[in-house]
């Protein structure tokens, strides 16, 4: 329809490269660059190109900072260093910094495994968590990663390797949430629920 739009065409291709933003979203996302004026779309630009220079991986958790600071998570003084929760990307760590109960640090995997999609230990950052482990002596490792075959698979390969080290292995609590009917609840979150019980 809009071939003789080349320009549109190429915008709606790139938007279309971006994950986990809707096709059907990709034409309203072109409408509002295309209503941007020139001042505000060169701002976005600006914005976006030196963030692309200033923003890093920090090389110990593997979480975001700046290129000429230290990491906010690694370097505060206010959490304990010797607790470390396991995160698959800094999505998942930045649903639990807003619950604002947990004070430790973080590490981001940048995944999980998945042989379909051919993504290995090998493709994350599972060999610096181990040396993280090893070298400063943690106390524990919490796995928050996602509930699915996947995410278990990932934990329980880490948790294998560590099996040695003497460090303390938790993972987050499953079952049922709160506010729930236990008549629509799965099977399986039924029995986590069941078999993960705690005292009253």
């Amino acid at each position: 329809m809009f071939e003789e739009v080349p320009s549109l065409v190429q915008l709606l291709k790139s938007l279309q490269q971006v994950p986990c933003l809707a096709s059907k979203n990709v034409y309203r996302v072109a409408t509002h660059f295309l209503h941007m004026d020139d001042e505000q779309l060169e701002q976005f630009c600006a914005i976006l190109l030196n963030a692309k220079k200033q923003i890093r991986h920090c090389p110990v958790c593997f979480s975001w900072q700046e290129a000429d600071r230290g990491c906010p998570l690694c370097s505060s003084p206010k959490r304990d260093q010797q607790v470390v929760c396991v995160v698959e990307s800094w999505h998942e760590l930045l649903s639990i910094e807003k619950t604002g109960g947990y004070a430790g640090v973080y590490h981001v995997l940048g995944g999980v495994i998945c042989p379909l999609d051919g993504i290995g230990p090998d493709d994350l950052t599972i060999e610096p968590l181990l040396k993280r482990i090893s070298e400063y002596h943690l106390k524990e490792v919490i796995f928050a990663m996602n509930q699915t075959p996947e995410g278990e698979a990932t934990s329980a390969y880490i948790a294998h390797k560590l099996k040695d080290s003497g460090v303390t292995i938790t993972c987050l609590a499953r079952g049922i949430p709160v506010g729930s009917s236990l008549e629509y609840m799965d099977r399986l979150t039924l029995f986590k629920a069941l078999s993960e019980r705690r005292p009253f």
